[in-house]
């Protein structure tokens, strides 16, 4: 389809999948069995050098699911692949932190006008510029029935262990004003709640059974850090996760699609 070249031609290699239609002799188990497949070109060295020597093989394309158990955390980093699989032998080709951080936009353009099925770092903005038209938007809590199964476009992903709530900053100060007198009477113990926040809340003194975090303040530091901050709070064994919603500003909304759905689970 002419959408999938323009947007091959202007974001690859980069964080971009573009589903397209499949042809019947191509890749039927990478694709469940669809009529569509999803095609992607990482922009990164360690990656592009492991398709050259794949093609230098005679393997037009390698199937890359992603390397972390159904539903939770996307891996950023090898070791969260290790920790992920711990009674597995397994070989990780380590190209260092993700830079991006969370995972690609997906745009599907196989039924004519271009449909986005989850936002990325590259805005819907800056895809609909490409594409010269609007794209629809499948959003998590009212997906497009007729869309084709794709990685991460489930209401419930990207979940650590403890309860994610997302929440306004006003909501969260207001949430930490009733815990904490109630948290300060009880026997010490674990954190039970963990706060990752952009405003003031998440630079207050620590207080027992509370551990504050910042989120970055701007979109792209946000989304580098996302998964590895939730990784690193859900390892101190919190119950449950208080996140400040982000901001409506269209840069945020890859962050704020991954924070939705973790909520979500």
């Amino acid at each position: 389809p002419l959408a999938a070249r323009q947007l091959m031609d202007r974001w690859w290699p980069g964080p971009l999948t573009v589903i397209v239609p499949r042809h019947p002799a191509r890749g039927a188990a990478a694709a469940g069995g669809q009529g569509t497949i999803g095609l992607r070109c990482p922009d990164h060295p360690v990656a592009l050098a492991l398709l050259e020597a794949a093609f230098q093989l005679g393997v037009p394309g390698v199937a890359a699911p992603s390397a972390n158990r159904f539903g939770r955390i996307s891996p950023t980093r090898a070791e969260h692949v290790i920790s992920e699989f711990p009674q597995d032998d397994l070989w990780v080709l380590d190209g260092g932190a993700s830079e991006v951080g969370i995972e690609s936009a997906i745009v599907d353009c196989s039924r004519g006008q271009p449909v986005l099925l989850r936002p990325g770092a590259i805005t819907r903005a800056e895809l609909e510029a490409t594409v010269g038209q609007a794209l629809a938007w499948s959003r998590p809590e009212a997906p497009d029935p007729n869309a084709p199964r794709a990685s991460g476009t489930l209401l419930a992903h990207y979940a650590p262990r403890a309860k994610v709530h997302v929440m306004s900053s006003a909501q969260l100060g207001s949430a930490l004003d009733q815990l904490i007198p109630v948290l300060l009477g009880a026997d010490g113990g674990p954190p039970q709640v963990a706060v990752y926040s952009r405003s003031a809340w998440a630079h207050r003194p620590g207080q027992p059974g509370v551990v504050m975090r910042v989120m970055p303040a701007q979109p792209a530091a946000a989304a580098h850090g996302l998964f590895a901050d939730l990784r690193d709070i859900d390892a101190l064994g919190v119950e449950q996760i208080w996140v400040e919603s982000p901001p409506p500003d269209p840069a945020w909304d890859g962050v704020r699609d991954r924070l939705m759905r973790a909520a979500a689970a």
